[in-house]
């Protein structure tokens, strides 16, 4: 068997490099997400919790496309939902949802949501997804049901609603909505993201040619270990995100 080094996750020697890094990875994951068509209008947000005022985080600002994103553009958000760094607004449903979920997963870096195509096709059927391939099995046992759609989330007592939905797993489907993903990383955020919705896409094309035939129980927690740990979901973002930074260095700025 060959040698297999395990991939390690940076450590950072101060807040402002750490800062730097996750902004830097945000700005990539916007862009990403723009060009998987991710975006929806003005929909969507994904946020990275500052690593030395811990109860502020980074987001898009309101309005600007996916696509276009830099980490100059990146908006830093303070507990009251204020901005204290950067120009532009923020999203009330952005605030309303992720300050719940930072709040309650202290855990946490990053949490990603917009409202691509498959994830909210897979949302209206109200029910988790099922452990159909290797890829799904990340989620088997990991992902939850806020089965309750009211509407565009403004209110931050719903956004709690939502974060108690989640508890400690790492993606809550929003019924009739879409889902949302969190990780200890931007990186593993947005993985889990895109991966879900491939999953949902998979399902869906599944179900709509027969009848699928799921992993046994015992081998999707298995699998689970192998390709759903936090390390799993940042190692996997990052040939995507050294292919973005590479062909759209302007992220950077």
């Amino acid at each position: 068997m060959p040698k297999y080094e395990r991939p390690k996750t940076p450590v950072f020697d101060n807040v402002e490099d750490e800062r730097l890094y996750r902004k830097q990875h945000l700005a990539a994951a916007f862009r990403v997400f723009g060009r998987f068509g991710f975006s929806e209008g003005i929909a969507g947000h994904i946020t990275a919790r500052d690593p030395e005022f811990t109860d502020h985080f980074w987001v898009n600002p309101f309005g600007l496309n996916f696509a276009d994103i830099r980490v100059s553009d990146l908006l830093l958000v303070d507990a009251e939902g204020e901005v204290v760094k950067g120009e532009g607004t923020v999203n009330r449903a952005a605030f309303a949802i992720h300050s719940q979920v930072h709040e309650a997963r202290p855990d946490i870096v990053a949490a990603a949501h917009a409202h691509s195509i498959y994830g909210k096709t897979w949302s209206t059927f109200h029910r988790l997804l099922d452990p159909l391939t290797q890829d799904s099995c990340a989620f088997y046992e990991d992902h939850a049901l806020f089965d309750d759609y009211t509407g565009v989330v403004e209110d931050p007592k719903e956004g709690k609603r939502i974060a108690q939905a989640l508890g400690n797993k790492k993606v809550v489907i929003l019924s009739n909505h879409g889902h949302l993903t969190v990780g200890h990383s931007v990186d593993e955020a947005a993985w889990w993201y895109i991966s879900f919705e491939r999953s949902s896409q998979a399902q869906l094309l599944a179900q709509a040619a027969g009848k699928p035939r799921l992993i046994k129980p015992e081998t999707a927690r298995l699998t689970r270990t192998q390709v759903g740990t936090h390390v799993a979901g940042w190692f996997s973002f990052q040939p995507i995100y050294q292919k973005t930074v590479r062909e759209e260095p302007d992220l950077l700025e």
